[in-house]
C-alpha cells in the first residue's frame, strides 16, 4: 500500500516529533521527492565500510597519518621552474593536487546524511547503526581516527604546509554534525557513543575558535568567512556551546552580511572571481545554511535586514532569476564548470521553506539531485533535506 506524503507526514511527527514548519504545505512535496531515491541509497551503503584519512597517506604532508592533509586547487607548477614553488591560476584546479582526504570526508558526508534520512523515515535501527560506524571510525577510534584539526590543509607545495582557507574542506563536515544531532537527540544511537563523538566536534571547534588559522579564516571577507560561520555553528550546536552560538549569530548579522553584499543583493567580491556563477551560488548556499543553523523563534536569521536594506531575501532575489535561466546571467562566464550549474541549491530549499515561496521550491525539484562533477560536489556540502526538516 502506498503512503501519501502526508499520511508519512504525520507518521514522521508521531514518531520524532515536529517542533515547527510542518504545516507547511511544501513540506509534503519535499518528502514526497526525497524519501524514496534516500532509503534506496543507504540500501547500497549499508554495505559499504567506513573510509577514513588513515586509508590514504601523501608523503608531501607535513602532518601524520592521522592528519587530514589536501592541497591548494589554483596552485600549479611553474613551467619556468618546475621543481620550484607552485604558481597560482584562480579558477582552475589542478586535478594532480592530492584530494583523497577531501574526498573521504565528502563519502562521509554522503554516507552518514542518506542513513539518517533513511532512519527519519523508517525507523529502522540498521540505518542508525551503519551511520555510528562510520562516527566511531572518524572520530573515535584510535586506529582510524582524524585528529581534531585542520593544521595541513590546502597545503602549497614549496610555499606553505597548510592555510587558514583549508578550514573550507570542513564544511563538509556540516551535514555529518547535523546527522549526529539528529539520531542523538532521538535517541537512535547509545548516548555513551554519542557524547564521545561530540568530544571529538568539541575540540575541533575548539581548535578553529582559537588556533590563527582559524582565526584568519573566520576574518576573511568573503565565502570563507560564511562557511566558517556555518561550520562552527553546527559544531556548537551539536556540542551545547552556546558562546560560540553566540558569536556566529553576531558574526552574520553585523560583519558577514553588511560586508558582503551589495545594494543590490550580490556579492562584489564573488563576482569580481573567475568563477563569478559558481561563486555566487556557493556563497548564497553558506548564507543559507548559516541561517538555517543559527536561526531560533526569537533571533530568525531569515528576517533579518541591515539598517541599508540588506538581508537574505534580498540576496535570494538577486540570484533566483539567474538560476532560473542561467543565459541571463550578466556577468562573465566561469571559467571551469560553467555547464554543470546550477543544481539543487540549498538556498533554494531553506529560502523556500523560510519564505513561503513555492517557486524556489519547484525550482529546487526541478534541478539535478544528484550532481555527478566532483567540483560540484565538492561546493555543495548540504544536499539531504530530510536532516534539517526539523532543525
Amino acid at each position: 500500500m502506498k503512503i501519501t506524503a502526508a499520511a508519512g507526514m504525520a507518521i514522521f511527527c508521531l514518531i520524532f516529533g515536529c517542533s515547527r514548519g510542518y504545516e507547511n504545505p511544501y513540506y509534503n512535496k519535499i518528502l514526497d521527492d526525497i524519501k524514496q531515491p534516500a532509503i534506496e541509497k543507504a540500501d547500497k551503503y549499508l554495505s559499504k565500510d567506513p573510509v577514513t584519512v588513515t586509508a590514504a597517506y601523501c608523503e608531501r604532508s607535513a602532518g601524520g597519518r592521522h592528519d587530514f592533509y589536501s592541497e591548494g586547487d589554483y596552485w600549479w607548477p611553474d613551467p619556468d621552474d618546475p621543481e620550484g614553488p607552485y604558481i597560482r591560476k584562480d579558477g582552475l584546479s589542478n586535478p594532480n593536487v592530492f584530494s583523497d582526504h577531501r574526498h573521504a570526508m565528502v563519502r562521509l558526508s554522503e554516507h552518514t546524511s542518506t542513513l539518517a534520512s533513511a532512519w527519519l523515515f523508517t525507523g529502522e535501527q540498521k540505518y542508525a547503526l551503519k551511520a555510528l560506524e562510520h562516527f566511531n571510525a572518524w572520530f573515535t577510534n584510535p586506529e582510524t581516527l582524524m585528529n581534531p584539526h585542520m593544521l595541513y590543509a590546502q597545503a602549497i607545495s614549496g610555499r606553505v604546509t597548510g592555510r587558514g582557507i583549508g578550514l573550507i574542506d570542513a564544511y563538509h563536515l556540516v551535514e555529518v554534525a547535523q546527522s549526529i544531532r539528529v539520531l542523538s537527540d532521538r535517541n537512535a544511537i547509545p548516548v555513551d557513543q554519542a557524547e564521545d563523538i561530540k568530544k571529538w566536534f568539541s575540540r575541533f571547534l575548539n581548535w578553529m575558535t582559537t588556533h590563527q588559522y582559524g582565526i584568519d579564516e573566520m576574518n576573511t571577507t568573503n565565502n570563507h568567512a560564511v562557511c566558517w560561520l556555518a561550520t562552527a555553528g553546527i559544531m556548537a550546536k551539536l556540542t551545547s556551546n552556546q558562546e560560540v552560538v553566540d558569536l556566529c549569530t553576531y558574526r552574520f548579522k553585523n560583519i558577514a552580511l553588511p560586508g558582503q553584499m551589495g545594494k543590490d543583493g550580490s556579492f562584489p567580491r564573488e563576482l569580481d572571481r573567475t568563477k563569478p556563477y559558481g561563486y555566487a551560488l556557493f556563497n548564497i548556499d553558506a548564507f543559507a545554511n548559516a541561517a538555517q543553523i543559527l536561526s531560533t523563534p526569537e533571533n530568525n536569521l531569515w528576517d533579518f535586514e541591515t539598517p541599508e536594506g540588506r538581508s537574505l531575501k534580498l540576496g535570494m532575489e538577486f540570484i533566483f532569476p539567474y538560476i532560473k535561466d542561467k543565459s541571463a546571467w550578466p556577468y562573465n562566464k566561469d571559467v571551469y564548470i560553467w555547464e554543470e550549474w546550477p543544481v539543487r541549491q540549498s538556498s533554494l530549499l531553506f529560502a523556500g521553506l523560510a519564505y513561503n515561496i513555492p517557486e524556489y521550491i519547484d525550482m529546487y525539484l526541478e534541478l539535478d539531485a544528484n550532481p555527478a562533477h566532483p567540483e560540484v560536489i565538492r561546493n555543495l556540502p548540504v544536499r539531504h533535506p530530510a536532516i534539517w526538516m526539523d532543525l
